[in-house]
Parts: C-alpha cells; sequence; structure tokens
C-alpha cells in the first residue's frame, strides 16, 4: 500500500481483468519459488528496514491536520503522508543487519525527525500509538489526505460491507461503542513497522518466529492506553485498527470469521507462497487498479497483498536479478521515545533470529491458536498478563521477557554480529522497562489520574520525549 494508484473508480471488467494478473504474477511467483528450492544461501546476508509513523501537533497538543501540505512543500523522498492530514511516515535506508546498525538506524532516524521537526515548527512532531487529544470530529473525511489509494479504499471497504458503517466496540476499564461511514477510525493508530529482509530456505521458520514473538513485544511495547477520552487496553491499537477497516472473504464473509485485518489464519506448512495463494482464494480484489508494467514487477500482486493486514506480513522484494521474501512486523506503537522505538526493534529482531535458528521449533510446540491468544491476551493487559508457553504452561510475561526471552534475543544479537555496545545499551531498556513494569502504557496510566485533561498529560509525554529520555526513566 506504499504506491498510489492511478484510478479511484472501478468497473466490474476491471475486477475481471485484475484477476487475470494476479494468476499470470502468482504463476511467476511459484516458478521463482520452486526453481529456487535447491539453492542454498545460508550465508545471505540479512537486511532491516523501519516504517516510523508520527503524530503532528499544535501548540494546544491538538492534532494539526497540516501535515499532507507541509510534506507537500518539503518534498522529501524519506518523508511521506499517512491516512490523515495529521499523520505522516518516516521511511528508514535499508540496513545490513550486523555491527553497528541500531545505532545506525538509531542516527538516521533521530536526523530525520529534528529536520522535519525544524522545517515544521511551531507543529510538532510526536510519536505515540493513540494520541490521547484525538476525537472523534477529527477522523472525518475532511483530514483524509489528498491520495486516491485512501479515497478508493474507503468507497471500497464500505461496498465490501454493503454499506454497514464500520463500528468500534472495545471493552477495556472503559467501554467504548460507536459507529462511523468512513476508514477514517483507523487513522487514530500510529505504528513502528519493521522490515527484514528473509533468507530463502529458512523464511517460513523466520516467519513462525516472528508470530510467537509477537505477544511478549506487545506486552513490553504498549504506548497506547486511551482513545476518545476513554481507558481501554494497554495497546488498543490493535482491536481498533482491525475493526476500523472491517472486511472479510468472498460470499458474504465480510461479516465472518476472516478478516483482512487481523493475526492471520495459521502457520505456513510449506512455504510463504501459502500466503499469496490464501490472499487470492479468499479475499476479493479491494483495490482493482490495472497497472501498465511487466508482470515480472508483480505490481497487482503486490498491491493486493497490501489490502490485506496481517500483524506479520509477509512481502515479496526484489534484488539484483532476482526476489527475494521480506517480513513486515506491524503491531508495534510508534513512541513512547525512539529510545524505545530502536530497543523494541532489537529485541524483536534478537528474538526472532534466536527463535528461527534453534534447534528447538517453537511452532511444533506452541499452537498458533495458543500464539493468537497470547497477542490479544498482552495487547489487553500488558506486562500484567500472561501466556501459554511451552509445555502449555501459562506463565506470566515478565518472567518470560526477564528469564528467557531477553536471553534469548542477547543469543540472537550475537549470532548476527551485533556490536556489543549496542546489545547492552538497547536490551538494558527491555529489561529496565520490564523490571520497573513502566511502559508507555502504564505511565500514562498512571499520570492520567493526575491531570485534569488530556492536553496537560500529552503536554507532559511530550516534555519527556523531547528529552530523549527512555520511558522507564521518566518521572
Amino acid at each position: 500500500m506504499g504506491q498510489d494508484i492511478l484510478h479511484s473508480q472501478f468497473s466490474a471488467e476491471d475486477v475481471e481483468h485484475y484477476q487475470q494478473k494476479l494468476h499470470e504474477e502468482l504463476a511467476i511467483v511459484t516458478n521463482w519459488h520452486t526453481n529456487q528450492q535447491r539453492i542454498v544461501d545460508e550465508n545471505s546476508e540479512l537486511k532491516i528496514g523501519v516504517e516510523l509513523e508520527a503524530c503532528l501537533i499544535d501548540r494546544e497538543f491538538m492534532p494539526d491536520p497540516r501535515a499532507a501540505t507541509l510534506l507537500n512543500q518539503l518534498k522529501h523522498p524519506q518523508i511521506c503522508p499517512e491516512l490523515a492530514n495529521f499523520n505522516l511516515e518516516f521511511n528508514s535506508t535499508v540496513h545490513p543487519l550486523r555491527h553497528k546498525a541500531f545505532a545506525n538506524l538509531h542516527q538516521e532516524l533521530e536526523q530525520l525527525l529534528a529536520y522535519c521537526q525544524k522545517q515544521f515548527n511551531p507543529a510538532q512532531i510526536c510519536l505515540h500509538g493513540i494520541l490521547p487529544t484525538l476525537n472523534q470530529q477529527h477522523t472525518q473525511l475532511h483530514n483524509m489526505a489528498p491520495l486516491k489509494r485512501y479515497q478508493a479504499l474507503n468507497e471500497q471497504i464500505l461496498l465490501s460491507r454493503k454499506g454497514r458503517e464500520l463500528q468500534l466496540d472495545i471493552v477495556g476499564r472503559d467501554s467504548l461503542h460507536l459507529k462511523q461511514k468512513n476508514v477514517m477510525l483507523e487513522s487514530v493508530t500510529t505504528s513502528m513497522q519493521l522490515h527484514l529482509q528473509l533468507p530463502f530456505h529458512k523464511a517460513p521458520r523466520y516467519y513462525h518466529s516472528a508470530i510467537l514473538a509477537s505477544a511478549p513485544l506487545i506486552a513490553i511495547a504498549a504506548n497506547s492506553p486511551f482513545l476518545f477520552n476513554k481507558q481501554l487496553w494497554h495497546e488498543t491499537r490493535i482491536p481498533a485498527f482491525e475493526q476500523a477497516i472491517a472486511a472479510g472473504g468472498y460470499n458474504g464473509a465480510a461479516f465472518g470469521p476472516i478478516k483482512r485485518a487481523g493475526f492471520g489464519e495459521g502457520y505456513v506448512k510449506h512455504s510463504l507462497l501459502e500466503c499469496f495463494q490464501e490472499n487470492i482464494a479468499h479475499y476479493p480484489v479491494l483495490l482493482p487498479d490495472i497497472q501498465q508494467t511487466s508482470a515480472r514487477k508483480l505490481a497487482h500482486l503486490l498491491l493486493h497483498n497490501g489490502t490485506i493486514w496481517r500483524w506479520n506480513r509477509p512481502v515479496i522484494g526484489f534484488a539484483p536479478l532476482r526476489y527475494h521474501w521480506r517480513l513486515e512486523h506491524r503491531s508495534l506503537p510508534s513512541g513512547p521515545s525512539l529510545s524505545d522505538c530502536i530497543a523494541n526493534a532489537v529485541f524483536f529482531y534478537g528474538l526472532v533470529q534466536n527463535l528461527a535458528n534453534s534447534y528447538t521449533r517453537y511452532e511444533q510446540h506452541i499452537a498458533f491458536n495458543d500464539a493468537k491468544a497470547n497477542f490479544y491476551q498482552l495487547a489487553k493487559l500488558g506486562l500484567g498478563g500472561k501466556m501459554i508457553w511451552m509445555n502449555k504452561q501459562t506463565r506470566s510475561v515478565k518472567q518470560l521477557i526477564l528469564g528467557e526471552f531477553l536471553p534469548m534475543a542477547r543469543d540472537g544479537l550475537a549470532q548476527l554480529e551485533i556490536d556489543q555496545q549496542n546489545i547492552d545499551y538497547y536490551l538494558a531498556i527491555i529489561q529496565a522497562r520490564c523490571e520497573s513494569g513502566q511502559t508507555g502504557a502504564a505511565w500514562q496510566i498512571q499520570k492520567q489520574q493526575e491531570y485534569a485533561n488530556m492536553q496537560d498529560l500529552l503536554a507532559l509525554y511530550c516534555e519527556n520525549q523531547n528529552s530523549g529520555h527512555p520511558v522507564h526513566c521518566w518521572n
């Protein structure tokens, strides 16, 4: 969904033509995958990248709907608009996953944020999972970024729902129930998406490892406890995103169990190719925008994949003369500080590397449904929750992070030959956050009791964020 599209109105002929393109491009990928199966690329270099979303706020700490206009003036290739005019996205370059990768990534994003902040002053850039000062009026079509793909996505999702309104129905400490006739509720969610180029022969194991790592990651990274002045989940982004663009599969399944946004339907049996086969078999085309490109560019297959929002989404990337598998991990929130963001990434990459290369095949011991239940349980409860792990034991996620997952991540990072100072610095942030219990969500819940309104809370949040200190150090 990164690229814009050419049209926003489609005919039945467009859909039929698009389906033909999908099958043609899937055949190309299937042929590539079959012919590459015997190639051993154990030493191929892993590479990473990050998409970091942010909110633009004014002096009163309210959403500032000028992001698209300001970005159009800025014209920076690594900074682009998002669904709402008060959101923007920072895209890192590709970094080889070795040595000082995370220090380099941190420095690059820090420079991008500082540059953008200088250009946009006095408006502020805020890294947050869900901006607590948002209200439903901000999530209307007048604040949608002026891109055809967003207009078309809005129309097509509503068509797939046969005109039924989208609704949020989230229960935490408080309850939120509301309906809306557009997809702009999705704009309340602001994320940090991690990309990992995968070794061909181990791609399924890395995919399964990311699925298993998702639950502890969402617990330690939670930063979205409030939406529309209601205290809901520790990471309210998860249900808010899924419900804000709720659409399903064929034959009236828009309201059934098959969802385009969610944790997925299971592990793969043999290869990530199964996800793309599932895309075509289960999900009707939302954006049948015909591209005048070579079939080998896979433009239609990738656009269709971009309208199916798995929290761990396989993607096909391009390198000179060949394709490669890439993973998008999409569940992490933005913030609370840039240091926290990078520490979350370090923990994720290290843990996934360890799980994927372990003698123990964890996916054979932990059922997919248990991994899925862990994810939603910990999105709701944060570090106060429990999860099902080996031997079907239910254990405290804090104990698992401190006793098992942090040592595993440390080992995985050592396998990747990450600089030892990087490992120690960023994993110390994860450890201190876990020991103190002070995630971004926990800090906000505590401070909200002391402040009269969300603007005051966000003002203190931004002051701490701008200090550069990770959240476990906030007062």
